[in-house]
């Protein structure tokens, strides 16, 4: 953690001082704001914390409930997931809090008597070592809880506005506030209230009802796939072997039960196949009461037993596979010829089955996408046509996931006896752990995803997905670091330089020409899009690897592109700096060539670029497709905090 950069700080660097919008905050929902989400879930909380951290972006968001989330339906976090929390500050807490998944256990009907399941197999959680974060299970609203206090401590102070719901709004494209929205208050002193409310984009976060999609005249396409499930949070006592284990348990003809445990070590959620429904009569199965459920699972952990001793929440539901036709407010005929002001995300745009553990995951990265980019556009550092990449972006993610859940979930619903290689699912579970684990998200080639003409350079950086951390040595401390936990949700670039054989110095190699480019010259995108008043990496969090041992250089060896000066009192970082040692080796492990390479990667975690050291007209045009420089914009009306970049 880096701080006292501004002068000595005496309480807790977590909680940054109030700036911006978050000075004398109104408890009240004002009539004019730069973005009003609606809904509390996943995604619109990140982005609440998001724009929290801009406090010149008056950001606010309305939930009909009277108040926080109690009790959510998702628990299952991906290791992507864990990785965006290392962004915000709180990944190590949630860990500690949280059921951490190591393998999947798989059950089926005995071979010798086919009406008692026996453990079949074992499979590890993550045996190729895709992420250092683990797999982990918590309580949907503890996720939000820490989103929400995120914001709130950040300079914007943002918390939600409970008790108001999204009525419906209108759109004029040409106005200053484009947005003009109806809600109505349905908690506290104001109940039953309408209110006008302005703001220059809208983001509907509202859930698989969202009244922001209907309102915006889309709808979610696709079909159910006729097959119900119960799922049910229960303390219970057992003596199935593996109940704190995650399973798939197949009986002989009792059905199907997924076994996640969950947190705390007595609760444990159990997602019981209840058969196939009725096309005619579909809203029977909806009936099934909790007892039925349990009844159901004890046949199916047979000759085990489950005696539930408490159920702390429980539904039916019908497996839906759709994805909406729209995810913002543009018509199909306007694209490219007009920029959105109003998005949906999360689950008003993707519904599907709970079992893959995919739906808050998904949208969390739904609102990370949109929020830089949003932050950008309103701090003037971006233009708005920027914006029109998130439905293009998020719409092929949102694809993917249905087309992975239908083929997931269907896998689950088979009768056991319809499986014709009887360790297929353990197979597709190993084949396609990179997809539930959150990192085959591959963004194609746009204005803010370069091409794969120089991927050969560092081949373990693939351009279009997320950047894998790896260990090095920070030369200032010698200290091991993992470099993608030092990637804050602070809207910055990422240039990470990848140094050539040359050994580091200020002048005479490729990494000291770049460098001194970088630092200095006026067609660096460095130079152009920095403020001359600020912090030189207030835009470009520029870092350098060598590849020599931490012992073969010093600090006073680098170029000074790689110790950005800070205001107010002119302070080199030296943190910038990282090395080899003790056998461990970045270049060699992430597929980085002996001459080099520059890995941009975007302000939501995922590799913009690879380019060689000598790219100097590549750099210039790639930021010039998607940025405003200084002279291009004028200052947001507030002026960031000086606190606002201290390192979490």
């Amino acid at each position: 953690m880096q701080i006292h950069v501004r002068g000595y700080e005496s309480g807790d660097p977590r909680i940054r001082p109030a700036a911006g919008h978050g000075v004398d905050r109104s408890e009240e929902l004002p009539d004019e704001m730069d973005v009003l989400i609606v809904g509390t879930g996943p995604a619109a909380v990140v982005v609440l914390a998001q724009l929290s951290r801009f406090p010149s972006i008056a950001v606010r968001a309305i939930e009909r409930r009277p108040g926080r989330l109690e009790v959510g339906q998702a628990d299952g976090i991906q290791a992507r997931s864990v990785e965006t929390f290392q962004a915000f500050g709180f990944a190590n807490e949630l860990i500690d809090e949280a059921y951490r998944n190591v393998e999947m256990c798989f059950w089926k009907p005995s071979p010798d008597d086919p009406s008692r399941i026996v453990r079949a197999s074992r499979a590890p959680d993550d045996e190729t070592g895709i992420s250092e974060f683990p797999h982990i299970y918590v309580n949907q609203s503890r996720i939000l809880d820490y989103f929400l206090r995120d914001a709130e401590r950040a300079p914007g102070r943002a918390v939600p506005n409970y008790g108001i719901e999204f009525v419906g709004c209108s759109i004029d494209p040409d106005a200053d506030y484009a947005v003009t929205v109806r809600v109505r208050h349905t908690a506290g002193p104001r109940q039953g209230e309408e209110q006008v409310v302005r703001t220059k984009y809208l983001i509907g976060g509202d859930g698989a009802r969202s009244a922001v999609r209907t309102a915006l005249g889309h709808r979610l396409q696709g079909q159910s796939a006729l097959h119900a499930w119960g799922v049910m949070d229960v303390m219970a006592n057992t003596d199935f072997p593996d109940f704190q284990v995650k399973c798939s348990i197949q009986s002989h003809d009792a059905g199907n039960i997924l076994l996640i445990p969950r947190e705390g070590g007595y609760l444990s959620r159990l997602y019981v196949d209840l058969g196939e429904v009725d096309e005619l009569d579909a809203a029977s199965v909806r009936s099934t009461s909790i007892d039925s459920m349990i009844a159901t699972a004890n046949r199916i952990l047979s000759p085990y037993a489950l005696d539930v001793r408490a159920v702390t929440w429980w539904s039916v539901y019908e497996v839906a596979h759709r994805i909406t036709d729209g995810f913002d407010d543009v018509p199909p005929e306007l694209e490219g010829r007009r920029t959105p002001h109003a998005f949906i995300m999360g689950d008003a745009c993707h519904t599907h089955s709970a079992k893959a553990g995919q739906g808050m995951n998904v949208s969390i990265q739904d609102g990370f996408n949109l929020a830089w980019k949003l932050a950008a556009v309103l701090e003037r550092r971006a233009p708005e046509s920027l914006l029109s990449t998130y439905a293009a972006e998020r719409k092929v993610v949102a694809q993917d996931l249905i087309d992975f859940d239908r083929e997931w979930s269907s896998m689950m619903a088979r009768p056991v006896d319809s499986w014709e290689d009887p360790n297929e699912l353990e197979r597709w579970y190993l084949a396609t752990m990179e997809f539930p684990a959150g990192f085959m998200t591959e963004y194609a080639a746009s204005a803010i995803t370069l091409g794969t003409e120089h991927q050969d350079l560092a081949t373990g950086f693939p351009v279009g997905k997320r950047f894998k951390s790896a260990e090095v040595i920070r030369r200032a401390d010698n200290r091991w670091q993992q470099l993608g936990h030092l990637h804050e949700a602070d809207g910055r670039w990422r240039v990470y330089v990848f140094a050539d054989a040359a050994a580091p110095a200020r002048t005479g190699t490729a990494v000291a020409d770049f460098a001194s480019w970088w630092a200095t010259d006026p067609a660096s995108p460095r130079v152009r899009y920095t403020a001359a008043d600020g912090d030189d990496d207030a835009v470009f969090d520029t870092k350098v690897i060598y590849r020599q041992e931490y012992t073969a250089f010093d600090p006073i060896d680098v170029p000074a592109a790689f110790k950005p000066v800070k205001v107010p009192f002119g302070l080199e970082d030296l943190n910038q700096v990282f090395a080899s040692g003790h056998g461990r080796d970045i270049h060699r492990d992430r597929g980085i060539g002996p001459d080099g390479a520059i890995v941009v990667v975007r302000p939501d975690m995922y590799v913009a670029a690879v380019l060689p050291i000598t790219a100097r007209q590549d750099l210039v045009d790639y930021f010039a497709a998607h940025m405003l420089a200084s002279g291009q914009r004028s200052r947001p009306p507030f002026v960031r905090s000086v606190h606002e970049r201290v390192r979490l």
